[in-house]
């Protein structure tokens, strides 16, 4: 058995439209599964071979990573999104407005990231290989 790649992530978000229609806007996912459970709802969204699933939660609290650190809880500190076309995304940056961290786009020894946070507050790591090739220092 050997592990292929990342499934998906299973995100709690407080308001499961709004993110639904935010990561279709931004990154051209589409919703493929919903239901309710617990009466509230949930979904798969998909864009090629990532998945996120998303459960409402809209009574919760994100703490970011520094609250959290500052509390001595673990966190999640990002979750990444590699895309193809620096050029596209950052017309989209511009069309839709979106903040980016840290004063802007880091660049890497191998590539390019810029760090947004979806509706509910989750980072985004949104990188640019450089070459459109994952690769590391020997």
């Amino acid at each position: 058995m050997s592990v292929t790649q990342l499934d998906h992530l299973n995100l709690s978000v407080s308001n499961f439209k709004e993110t639904v229609e935010w990561y279709q806007k931004v990154f051209g996912f589409i919703l493929v599964e919903k239901g309710i459970q617990d009466d509230k709802p949930w979904g798969i969204i998909q864009k090629e071979s990532a998945l996120l699933c998303i459960y409402e939660q809209q009574d919760l609290v994100l703490l970011d990573r520094f609250e959290s650190a500052e509390k001595s809880i673990h966190y999640l500190a990002h979750f990444g999104l590699r895309i193809d076309n620096q050029q596209e995304w950052e017309e989209t940056i511009k069309r839709e407005k979106i903040d980016v961290m840290y004063d802007g786009p880091i660049r890497w020894p191998k590539s390019i990231a810029w760090y947004i946070k979806d509706p509910t507050g989750w980072e985004i790591e949104v990188v640019l290989w450089d070459n459109d090739k994952i690769q590391f220092e020997k």
